[in-house]
């Protein structure tokens, strides 16, 4: 945050907003218009300021691993292979450099409500970190948390989420499951979180090995975990077994309300903040949420197609994580439906429509997309349906199942019929020099 806000990229603001609805609807209008992250100094309610869209664009998450964005896909996969081989580890915090922590309710924090239907306030940042029961393998992830009262959080735990079966593993035990929420945690463990790993691994340890520095850690105070010293706050608590309880109605990440249902029950124990702590806010379905999902899908698709084919250039997610756009140099005839095969193997959930271009089509432009859509495919021979296949795991209703390829490719023996016009000079025009902004 202060880095960028050395850049004069981060916004402020010091009237005081009211954190049920005004604040969520400042960060979508200012999201829309600017696209930097705010920090807002008063929030009705509570003592902490709240920051928003920290994470929210490309350049920023680059910068987090020391990436180029424009070459994420093929750098991240290296950064992933390479971060085994590094030195980095989790230490223990000396007392002297542990920041100042205070003790503190649910309540003294921004109590935060979103869209017009939610039921009530939501923890969405808050990354939970646990330990698988048998193996004590830690795992990272991201889960929507309602606020019910100082002792309790609501948590929608999806199917097939490693703290899913970790909770399931305790529950036939008849043992709560321990786990921390942390809000601002090291920058380098937000993109771990959302990446998806093995279950074997321990994500907090390959966020410290991407970041290329140890993480120091500090003991919890009510529960047997240690957590990044420098988290700016702390929840502690334990998930109950065999106890579920209604959750929602919320507005999530693909633009609709989920309804009510029971979920997870999270007992809170204790919650500890740094002295000067800033409450780190997340607008469900904004790029901050996303961006992270589709930059480590796209980074996941990119590895695995490019081991079994060739000339296949970049990967990207967009307008929306369902969309998968990958640029290719053809090679052969036929290529481009290989692909469009090979990442519906790669991605059996997110992958429900893929978009497979030429590589003189900027992917991150959906214009550019459309139009290589619009002239280089034919609708009748150029376009794959696979019906009833599944995708998206929470689809009950079977609204996400089947699967759209297009190929979007010129034809590979008539490539030198479909050569882009150029005006010579357009990219280096200083408009400034040729009109007067009066």
């Amino acid at each position: 945050m202060n880095r960028l806000r050395d850049k004069n990229e981060l916004m402020e603001v010091h009237r005081e907003v009211d954190p049920r609805h005004e604040l969520a609807a400042v960060t979508a209008a200012a999201h829309k218009a600017w696209g930097k992250p705010i920090l807002f100094h008063k929030v009705k309610g509570t003592a902490l300021p709240v920051l928003t869209n920290i994470y929210g664009s490309r350049q920023r998450l680059a910068d987090i691993l020391g990436i180029s964005p424009e070459n994420f896909c093929k750098e991240w996969n290296e950064l992933a292979d390479i971060a085994s081989t590094r030195g980095s580890e989790l230490v223990a915090s000396k007392p002297e450099d542990t920041p100042s922590l205070v003790d503190c309710k649910l309540s003294d924090l921004p109590l935060i409500t979103y869209s017009e239907k939610d039921v009530g306030p939501y923890f969405t940042s808050a990354m939970f970190l646990a330990k698988d029961p048998e193996t004590g393998v830690r795992n990272l992830s991201f889960h929507r948390s309602m606020y019910v009262s100082d002792q309790e959080l609501r948590c929608r735990l999806a199917p097939k989420h490693h703290l899913t079966i970790y909770h399931e593993k305790a529950e036939q035990a008849g043992q709560p499951l321990e786990a921390a929420m942390l809000i601002g945690p090291p920058p380098a463990s937000f993109l771990t979180a959302a990446a998806p790993l093995p279950y074997d691994a321990d994500e907090l340890l390959v966020a410290a090995q991407l970041s290329g520095e140890s993480i120091e850690m500090r003991p919890c105070k009510h529960i047997d975990l240690m957590v990044p010293a420098s988290t700016e706050i702390v929840i502690e608590g334990r998930f109950l077994p065999n106890i579920r309880r209604p959750e929602g109605p919320f507005g999530e990440f693909m633009g609709y309300y989920t309804p009510e249902g029971n979920n997870a029950v999270f007992e809170v124990l204790g919650v500890t903040r740094r002295s000067d702590a800033i409450f780190h806010s997340i607008l469900c379905g904004s790029s901050e949420e996303v961006l992270t999902l589709e930059l480590s899908v796209a980074a996941n698709i990119y590895q695995r197609i490019s081991a079994v084919l060739p000339g296949i250039v970049d990967v990207t997610c967009h307008p929306f994580v369902l969309h998968t756009v990958v640029k290719i140099r053809q090679q052969y005839e036929g290529h481009a439906r290989q692909v469009l095969l090979a990442v519906f193997g790669a991605e059996p959930t997110w992958a429900k429509m893929c978009t497979v271009v030429d590589e003189d089509v900027d992917i991150y432009d959906m214009d550019d997309v459309t139009w290589a859509t619009l002239t280089r495919s034919r609708p009748d021979k150029d376009v794959m349906i696979i019906p009833e296949t599944p995708s998206f795991y929470r689809d009950e209703q079977k609204d996400h199942w089947g699967r759209l390829g297009i190929d979007a490719t010129v034809p590979f023996h008539r490539r030198a019929e479909f050569e882009r016009k150029k005006v010579p000079g357009v990219d280096r025009v200083n408009l400034g020099e040729y009109f007067s902004q009066s």
